[in-house]
């Protein structure tokens, strides 16, 4: 390794400066509808682990923190959480000291090795809980979040000159991108740049996120927090695309002729399920959103609102709300179609009996 060199700002060209940090990378994997602490816990599936958490995360809905299971060797996993919406959660933590450029430069590897051991590990910890989850599958949909956290060290570097001697590598550093990018993709990325303190140095985007701040920590959660939010509404996108699939091949195909019987019918499963999925969206929702309050924390909530910006938060929210009303007005044309068709069929059977009656009272008459 390199020794530390000083950065003096007096330098047009400074030597290249190695950086002591961690990479941090967030995974989520949805597994099922529901997990059951309880029966996990009394059943010692997984051991138990403390569980600290910040200030700002409320005290309900609160995960299980777990070890991962006996012979799982898993090198720099430093938490593993199981969320009762159905999701597992797993923290690595990775230290480096090298120069940007090397770092840049391994990124990719790193990820890499990473995405498979943490299939490897969630795969481990579901085998173990299988039975208390409602609707097990490995999986239904994942995602992840890279941090890169860099010591400050002000004694040896100004931090407030990192962005811009610094800028094009976290730049291309975000992107997962070996080489530089132009100026406008990485004023584009340097732009979220934020800070507390005038030695921090926060910059969000897309697929990563850099952080140089002395009390990082504090706001690691969050980030895990948003990736996990994210998964949850592109679960629940990707079961209303299947929805609306469910609707259209409905459309194509010809229903048999009991479906349109008024005392026959079976019943409109499709609107029970629907009605069953807006409570389920409405309740897990409520339950990641309602679990932190930001509320006096003017610093975090603005690094939220960053998060919730680059990683569409709000836009995965629309389009559930989109598709949800589709699916009804969808629902409801479908619905009105079979109702007119059963009125049609109704009316044609009063027409029917009074008809038989009529020619049963002539019968009759002539039969005197």
């Amino acid at each position: 390794m390199q020794p530390n060199k000083e950065i003096n700002p007096r330098e047009s060209n400074p030597g290249p400066f190695v950086f002591s940090g961690n990479i941090y990378f967030f995974h989520a994997f949805d597994v099922g509808e529901d997990i059951n602490f309880e029966k996990i816990e009394k059943s010692q599936a997984l051991l138990r682990k403390p569980l600290v958490l910040p200030k700002y995360f409320k005290r309900y809905h609160i995960p299980l923190s777990v070890e991962l299971p006996s012979g799982q060797e898993s090198s720099n996993c430093i938490s593993a959480k199981l969320h009762g919406f159905g999701v597992i959660s797993l923290t690595y933590k990775i230290p480096f000291q090298e120069t940007l450029e090397d770092l840049r430069k391994n990124i990719n590897d790193l990820d890499q090795k990473y995405q498979e051991q943490s299939i490897n590990d969630a795969a481990a910890i579901y085998k173990n809980i299988k039975p208390f989850i409602v609707n097990p599958k490995f999986f239904h949909l994942r995602t992840y979040y890279p941090v890169t956290q860099v010591n400050p060290e002000l004694t040896r570097i100004d931090m407030t000159k990192l962005k811009d001697q610094y800028g094009g590598i976290i730049a291309s550093l975000l992107r997962f991108e070996t080489e530089s990018l132009s100026e406008y993709q990485k004023d584009e990325i340097l732009e979220s740049a934020m800070g507390y303190y005038r030695g921090d140095l926060v910059v969000i985007d897309s697929e990563a996120a850099f952080v140089a701040d002395e009390e990082f920590e504090d706001i690691l959660d969050l980030f895990e927090f948003a990736n996990i939010q994210q998964l949850e509404l592109q679960y629940f996108d990707k079961v209303l695309d299947q929805q609306l699939n469910i609707f259209y091949e409905q459309k194509a195909r010809s229903l048999p002729l009991k479906a349109y019987l008024p005392f026959l019918a079976a019943e409109n499963k499709s609107g029970v399920d629907l009605g069953k999925l807006k409570v389920d969206i409405s309740v897990i929702t409520e339950r990641i959103e309602n679990s932190i309050k930001l509320t006096g924390e003017a610093y975090y909530s603005e690094i939220y609102s960053m998060l919730v910006r680059k990683l569409d938060i709000n836009n995965w929210k629309d389009s559930l709300t989109n598709k949800l009303n589709i699916i009804e007005d969808v629902q409801k044309v479908y619905q009105n179609e079979i109702d007119t068709i059963r009125e049609d069929l109704l009316s044609v059977l009063i027409i029917i009996l009074i008809f038989i009656e009529l020619i049963v009272g002539i019968l009759t008459y002539f039969k005197k």
